[in-house]
C-alpha cells in the first residue's frame, strides 16, 4: 500500500508575524517558513504504518512556490520515501488544492491520503474533507490513533472528540487528518 501525504509550508509557529502595510495579509518577506506542525504530525503517523509493515511507500505532496522543495527534503529527511512537488506560484483555495489531491490520487492510487488537521496559517479544516468527497472515499477527521486491520481492508481511528476520544472505523482507501 502506498500512503500519500500532503505537507504544506507555512511560516514556523514560532515566528512574530508582521500584517502588510495594506493589511492585505501577512509580510512573508524574510520569514522562516517551515512545514505546518499538523502535517509533520500526519508525515510521522503515515512512517509510523509503514514501519510496522502495512505500507510500502509514504510520498510527501507539496502544492506552492519553488520553495516548497524545502518542506519537501524535510518530509524526505523525516523518513519519506519520495516527494512530489506541484510548483506554482498562485494561491489556491481548499477547493482548488483538494481537486489537485484529487487528480495526484488518481495517478498515484494510494490506500490511505494523510492530511493535517488544519493548515496554522488560514486555520482551515475544509481540504481533506474536500479531498475525500470529491474521490467519494471515507474520512476520518481530527485523529489521534490510526490502527489498520491486518489485511489492510479497513482502519481503526481514535478521532478527538468535544467529550474526549470517539472510535471509528473506515473503509479503505480513506482520508484521515
Amino acid at each position: 500500500m502506498k500512503i500519500l501525504v500532503a505537507v504544506k509550508r507555512v511560516v514556523d509557529y514560532a515566528v512574530k508575524i508582521r500584517v502588510k502595510p495594506d493589511k492585505t495579509g501577512v509580510d512573508t518577506q524574510n520569514v522562516k517558513m517551515s512545514m505546518n506542525p499538523f502535517c509533520e504530525i500526519a508525515l510521522e503517523e503515515a512512517l509510523r504504518i509503514k514501519e510496522a509493515g502495512f505500507a510500502k511507500e509514504v510520498v510527501a505532496v507539496s502544492i506552492g512556490p519553488a520553495q516548497c522543495v524545502d518542506t519537501l527534503r524535510t518530509g524526505l529527511a523525516m523518513g519519506a520515501d519520495r516527494g512530489i512537488h506541484i510548483e506554482t506560484n498562485s494561491s489556491f483555495l481548499p477547493l482548488t488544492i483538494a481537486k489537485i489531491l484529487k487528480s495526484l490520487a488518481e495517478v498515484e492510487n494510494p490506500g490511505l491520503i494523510f492530511l493535517g488537521k488544519q493548515a496554522i496559517d488560514d486555520d482551515c479544516n475544509q481540504t481533506g474533507q474536500m479531498v475525500a468527497a470529491l474521490l467519494g472515499w471515507p474520512q476520518a477527521t481530527f485523529a489521534s490513533k490510526v490502527v489498520l486491520d491486518k489485511d489492510k481492508h479497513f482502519a481503526t481511528v481514535d478521532r478527538e472528540v468535544d467529550g474526549g476520544l470517539e472510535t471509528v472505523s473506515v473503509d479503505l482507501p480513506a482520508v484521515i487528518t
